[in-house]
């Protein structure tokens, strides 16, 4: 296949901006507020709706589903499991992020269960990806999480998320100094961000709400290396005007509202790895 690039990502950012599609999150507390103002500074139009009794409608509605595991209980998980048949059902792009996975048999055997209802894009920390898979790969620092922060370099992730994406037919999406998006034969690389960022939360649960986003207007490789590449500069401007982490996500937002296609390809820069 064709490995997207910075055109194609700018080319879909146009396409997102011109549809302004409707994302469905089932996210978590912690990121609702950050994600939904990240996704109308995209150019998107965010909905963060969880309840059994609404998601099958609001998923109707929508134009792609985001579903993040960070604050898990008994009737979030029927939601998010409502959500996805239904998603699957309508042929709407959704996105998984595996929030902590490792953290918690609880919370991995959700994760498990998500990942066999096929999402197209998988999005996760080095740790997460490999708990998904589980195994300890030769080499990693670490397979499991220290909470939902990850213990394992991105790098060392990606035959994990080779792996991953081979056994589901997803598109993963590890993320790290260097991110990397693999459909498990064609690899991308894409650097951006800033080391900044994992010093403010919910901004890697802001980059699943992104790339479900890119999703409802793309195919998921190409969704997955634009989210990559967009929010990478976007972070990496925002993190350049900020004198630490606390105003990183309105800084970012304003980067991301900013974004054009001059700006996207100038950098980061994506390539081919194997």
């Amino acid at each position: 296949m064709t490995q997207p690039s910075l055109v194609d990502a700018a080319d879909a950012l146009e396409r997102l901006r011109a549809r302004r599609p409707l994302v469905h999150n089932i996210t978590n507390y912690v990121a609702m507020t950050v994600s939904a103002n990240v996704l109308l500074a995209l150019g998107a139009s965010p909905a963060m709706v969880h309840a059994i009794e609404e998601v099958n409608d609001f998923v109707a509605i929508s134009d792609a589903l985001v579903v993040n595991i960070g604050t898990l209980s008994p009737p979030w998980v029927e939601a998010m499991r409502r959500a996805v048949v239904a998603a699957n059902a309508a042929g709407k792009p959704w996105v998984l992020d595996p929030v902590g996975c490792g953290a918690t048999r609880y919370r991995t055997d959700v994760a498990a269960e998500l990942v066999a209802l096929r999402p197209v894009v998988i999005r996760g920390n080095a740790s997460e990806i490999m708990s998904l898979v589980g195994t300890d790969l030769a080499g990693a620092t670490a397979a499991g999480p220290k909470g939902v922060d990850s213990t394992a370099q991105s790098n060392e992730a990606l035959d994990a998320a080779r792996t991953l994406a081979s056994r589901t037919g997803s598109v993963v999406a590890v993320t790290g100094v260097v991110d990397y998006a693999t459909d498990g034969i064609n690899d991308v690389p894409v650097e951006g961000g800033d080391a900044m960022m994992p010093l403010s939360t919910a901004l890697g649960c802001s980059l699943s709400a992104v790339t479900a986003a890119f999703a409802a207007v793309t195919d998921p490789m190409t969704a997955a290396v634009s989210a990559l590449a967009v929010f990478g500069k976007a972070g990496a401007e925002a993190a350049r005007r900020c004198r630490g982490p606390g105003h990183l996500p309105a800084e970012l937002c304003d980067a991301l509202y900013l974004m054009n296609r001059t700006k996207l390809e100038q950098g980061p820069r994506t390539s081919r790895v194997a």
